[in-house]
């Protein structure tokens, strides 16, 4: 690994240790030549996933969408960041591990709202008559049936 502050090639690992829930290898290294102290991540590549929306177009899998839509079903409720944040990184991670390359975006909903069904009944309700686009109180009314 090249050095960051004289460009040298060689430096030596002082320390490695996992973050991340493990999918990160963070490493502590030191340059050979000037003694420059530095630290270096190491992850795995992994392939673009791609999204099939309603209409046939495609675009690029963004966990931050998941992010923004979780945000405003959640506001004013007891949820944290963090738990949206881990939220979304799961729905990304089960993707994953079902070997999906290309997924319909009706599945990342379904698998948004299986989550947060469990997270927050309030947010979930609020989420799912957007995502499901209620169209009248009957409908929303018996989304909140089925929760009990």
């Amino acid at each position: 690994m090249r050095c960051p502050a004289c460009g040298r090639p060689d430096s030596r690992v002082l320390d490695s240790r996992p973050a991340q829930d493990q999918r990160i290898i963070r490493r502590r290294r030191e340059c050979e030549g000037c003694g420059n102290r530095f630290t270096t991540y190491e992850r795995v590549e992994e392939p673009p996933l791609v999204v099939t929306k309603k209409d046939n177009r495609r675009e690029a899998f963004d966990s931050r969408k998941i992010v923004g839509g979780l945000l405003k079903a959640c506001e004013k409720r007891p949820v944290t960041t963090e738990a949206i944040e881990n939220l979304a990184a799961e729905v990304e991670q089960e993707i994953r591990q079902r070997g999906y390359g290309e997924v319909p975006s009706s599945v990342v909903g379904e698998l948004v709202m299986d989550k947060l069904r469990r997270l927050d009944k309030v947010a979930y309700v609020r989420f799912a008559s957007v995502y499901r686009e209620f169209k009248d109180l009957e409908e929303f009314k018996r989304e909140v049936d089925r929760l009990r």
